[in-house]
């Protein structure tokens, strides 16, 4: 039999952050590379005219532009290359470097205007650099456009390092922020797997960024949480355990002193009916776990429709007339009432007994009939419901007590269904664990009549199916617990 198929595999976070960072600084280092190759050419040349630029306007201020200016010109050109040429006020050119002087560049410096362009001499191309002089005439400047290219070259060679270093600077920021994003929740996940496991009490730490503290405040809830749930489940099973304990105890001893033939034959009767008893007793609380075990299913079956819950009331009170009566419990049915009533208006009646005749002359609304609460439900499961409310307070009320069974429509067109008894009633600390399963049997099994303990909690869960809510008063009216079941007018409304 094959396993299931593992899923793809996955790099660690810590990674994809280095990663990450380490691409994006690359991206980085290339677009400010790419920029700073661009501006690395443009700067050098504008700093080599500058230069050229300022040679050349310290020479145009001389009071007289002639062949006086050569004297020294190798001493002026210095290492670079820089060639001059003088330009006299009527126009002839003289100097090293004539050749690059073109006749617009000319012009242009005899009509009083700089100019800084490039020029060919000697077969390569040079900066040339023109001011006019201050009597007429101008001075031209020429540079090797290789001197630039060197100059370019240096400074892409002086930005490659501090790009390199900045790359690497950001893959380790980033792998300092993997680290310190990745170790909360590699440690949030080693928890998880040991509560996975079944070990609890395991404290997460509650630190770091906001995000990682709420991992750890949500495993510290899920730790109490898992663990009150198994104490919970834990006293469920030895409840279960015990109260199948007890009838099973007796059914083995029955059965062995029949096998054993020590019961006398006039008490064969009387024997056999415990034995009856404590297996329908077996067979109740069996059928409570499995009806708890289908409603917690995802696949449990409502089919709903249009109901009348006065009917399904009335009907449920007919049937637990007689029960109540052998338990000496006077049970009354609480319907909506008719004619002459208003509507929502509750009419009381001692299901089971016979009305006194009515005179002559009394209101026009003696016996009138109960108004309709209809809703969209499933009335087989509102039976349900209520037979086993009705049951849970049968069997706490003394005998001479009240025990009451109402409906009434809601203000949103719903339904409140209530049972209420004359009985002990419930403490605030009763009422708080009333639907957990079997805790008030595990409190009052000493004390009270109780069941399975598992009645409330299949209510509870019912009415949920339902769509509706179920809540427990202490004290009632008449002195016991209070169950209200309120229910939506369709399930769309729940």
């Amino acid at each position: 039999m094959n396993g299931p198929r593992p899923g793809p595999r996955r790099g660690s976070l810590a990674r994809n952050i280095v990663v990450l960072t380490t691409v994006v600084a690359a991206l980085a280092v290339a677009l400010t590379g790419l920029i700073a190759w661009q501006t690395a050419a443009r700067g050098a040349e504008q700093r080599e005219r500058d230069q050229l630029t300022r040679q050349a306007t310290v020479l145009s201020r001389l009071p007289a532009l002639s062949e006086a200016l050569f004297t020294g010109a190798q001493v002026l050109a210095g290492p670079n290359g820089v060639q001059l040429a003088v330009i006299t006020p009527d126009g002839r050119v003289s100097g090293t470097a004539t050749p690059a002087v073109d006749r617009a560049s000319k012009a242009a410096l005899l009509a009083g205007d700089p100019v800084s362009t490039t020029g060919i001499l000697g077969g390569r191309e040079v900066l040339l650099v023109g001011r006019p002089g201050v009597r007429g005439g101008a001075v031209v400047l020429t540079e090797p456009y290789a001197v630039v290219t060197e100059n370019t070259n240096q400074i892409r060679r002086n930005v490659i390092v501090p790009l390199v270093a900045g790359m690497l600077g950001a893959a380790l920021a980033g792998a300092l922020l993997a680290r310190r994003i990745a170790r909360p929740l590699v440690t949030a996940a080693q928890i998880a797997h040991r509560l996975a496991d079944g070990e609890r009490g395991v404290p997460a730490p509650v630190d770091g960024p906001r995000e990682t503290a709420d991992i750890g405040r949500a495993l510290n809830v899920l730790d109490e949480a898992l663990a009150h749930s198994e104490n919970r489940q834990r006293e469920f099973l030895l409840s279960v355990s015990h109260d199948l304990r007890t009838p099973l105890t007796a059914l083995q001893g029955y059965a062995e002193a029949l096998a054993d033939g020590l019961i006398e034959p006039e008490r064969l009767s009387e024997v056999g009916g415990i034995l009856a008893d404590e297996t329908r007793r077996l067979d109740r609380f069996l059928e409570d776990l499995l009806d708890l075990a289908r409603l917690e299913a995802d696949d449990f079956r409502l089919v709903m429709a249009a109901s009348d819950l006065g009917a399904v009331v009335a009907e449920a009170a007919a049937f637990w007339t007689g029960p109540c009566a052998r338990h000496g419990v006077e049970l009354r049915l609480e319907q909506p009432g008719g004619s002459g009533e208003p509507e929502g208006a509750g009419e009381s009646d001692v299901v089971g007994e016979p009305k006194a005749a009515e005179g002559a002359g009394e209101s026009e609304g003696a016996g009138r009939a109960a108004l309709p609460v209809v809703v969209e439900t499933d009335p087989f499961r509102v039976r349900q419901l209520i037979d086993g409310l009705v049951q849970n307070a049968l069997r706490v009320t003394p005998e001479g007590a009240p025990l009451v069974l109402a409906v009434r429509p809601t203000a949103g067109g719903g339904a409140e269904l209530q049972v209420r008894d004359g009985g002990p009633g419930l403490t605030d600390d009763d009422v708080r664990i009333a639907f957990d399963h079997g805790a008030l049997h595990e409190r009052y099994r000493d004390t009270r009549p109780v069941g399975s303990g598992l009645g409330l909690a299949i209510a509870h869960r019912l009415t949920g199916r339902l769509g509706g809510v179920i809540r427990v008063e202490g004290h009632g009216p008449e002195g016991g617990a209070s169950f209200t079941v309120t229910l939506p007018s369709a399930p769309d409304a729940a």
